[in-house]
């Protein structure tokens, strides 16, 4: 039961970020930029109290499975990589005020939609600290407020990083409630989920399950995705060393993360060939292998998959392989079994990649690349809020323009309807 003491902590932090969202929704862009650099700044010459921050976290966390554990690590090239983050996002135009498809109507008024700031953004995330950061990054630029409900695994490098987000906000005279992190545990997040006259979107960043609670209970928009059930397809006409580094990068660059490759479809005309070189490579890097009957056969330790396997998001060293007959029973296995978060297909024929495309309803559909590069950094955004496989408003790597609005203007010169 919700204490009075936790509901006005909760009423506090929601009043303090409506107002700051009403001061930084009309902040300068300059401003707004040079805070932004200055965040950046200050991180890099913070890494050291960062990274002992963070050494806390990782000492109190040793129960973590190793996907969230290698999300909640910090070292000095992830540190860089937020500060360039901030970097990228400052540098890019600002979106606020901007008017769009402005039109003269037979009436003589002019109509158009310019993009405003959403409000009040609330952030619940588990395990990666990069999050403050990037988060903060792209609210402040987009003119809103930002509640961070960090998990308490990542509570001292989450509080570190903050740090360096309101000295960037102060220096240059911006509101530091702009950026707000709830230090009180999971208790308060059913209280937060009911703040809708306070909070105008809440994004949810972590496992399945929290995503499932926090859309269920929450009466705010959320913007979301449950899984990250990759797939890549070698297609007959792909090139297999080509193929070969894709499906490698796409599995192993990192096991952690919801663009990761989970499920593999070979086509069954290359798949001895294909399999053959892959499987002892996948094994030699520690990658279980589960397949599907005709893809066990090209490895004796290729392990049986099960039905279970074709709906799993492992964030693990495991990988499920299926050979399929045709191009649209790939893409029938894809929508069966995927999460529409990130699908590729390696092919060199034109025809069949434009097919895939278009047949394949996923946030990110991609041609003979790497479904790691399914995000905000690497689509040129900065940063990412999160990750959307929802279809209204934004799908996809959440960026600045995900965390705007627009508002219909009208110009007239004394104009009356008839």
């Amino acid at each position: 039961m919700m204490t009075k003491e936790l509901n006005d902590y909760v009423m506090e932090i929601c009043l303090e970020a409506k107002l700051a969202s009403k001061s930084i929704s009309t902040a300068d862009h300059n401003a707004k930029d040079r805070a932004l650099l200055a965040i950046a700044e200050k991180i890099r010459k913070s890494e050291k109290e960062i990274i002992a921050a963070n050494q806390k976290d990782l000492e109190a966390s040793t129960n973590l499975e190793d996907a969230l554990l290698d999300r909640l690590t910090l070292n000095p090239s992830r540190i860089e990589s937020m500060a360039l983050g901030l970097e990228e996002v400052a540098s890019m135009s600002d979106p606020i005020g901007e008017i769009v498809n402005l039109s003269y109507r037979p009436s003589g008024i002019q109509v158009g939609r310019m993009r405003v700031p959403i409000g009040v953004v609330a952030v619940i995330y588990e395990s990666r600290p990069n999050v403050t950061a990037d988060v903060s990054a792209l609210c402040i630029k987009a003119g809103n407020a930002v509640i961070l409900k960090g998990g308490s695994e990542a509570m001292h490098s989450n509080a570190s990083i903050l740090k360096c987000v309101h000295y960037g906000l102060r220096k240059h005279s911006l509101p530091q409630n702009t950026a707000q992190l709830v230090k009180k545990g999971r208790e308060v997040t059913s209280a937060f989920l009911k703040k809708d006259e306070y909070i105008d979107v809440l994004v949810p960043r972590g496992g399945k399950g929290l995503i499932e609670a926090v859309s269920k209970n929450a009466s705010m928009p959320v913007i979301k995705h449950l899984d990250g059930v990759c797939h890549v397809f070698v297609d007959s006409s792909a090139d297999l060393s080509k193929a070969f580094d894709v499906v490698i990068n796409s599995k192993t660059q990192r096991y952690g993360t919801c663009n990761t490759l989970e499920t593999l479809l070979v086509s069954q005309t290359i798949a001895e060939a294909f399999c053959s070189s892959l499987y002892p490579k996948l094994i030699e890097m520690g990658v279980e292998i589960r397949g599907c009957p005709r893809a066990i056969q090209f490895d004796k330790r290729v392990k049986t998959a099960s039905n279970a396997d074709w709906y799993e998001e492992y964030l693990a060293p495991i990988l499920s392989v299926k050979i399929v007959d045709s191009l649209d029973e790939a893409i029938a296995h894809i929508e069966k079994y995927g999460s529409k978060h990130t699908d590729c297909i390696v092919t060199e024929d034109y025809s069949k990649a434009r097919y895939f495309l278009k047949m394949v309803d996923s946030s990110s559909v991609m041609i003979n690349t790497s479904t790691r590069f399914a995000d905000g950094y690497e689509y040129g955004l900065g940063a990412e809020v999160g990750i959307s496989t929802d279809k209204i408003h934004a799908r996809g790597p959440v960026g600045l323009e995900g965390l705007t609005s627009e508002k219909w203007v009208v110009f007239g010169d004394g104009h009356v309807r008839s």
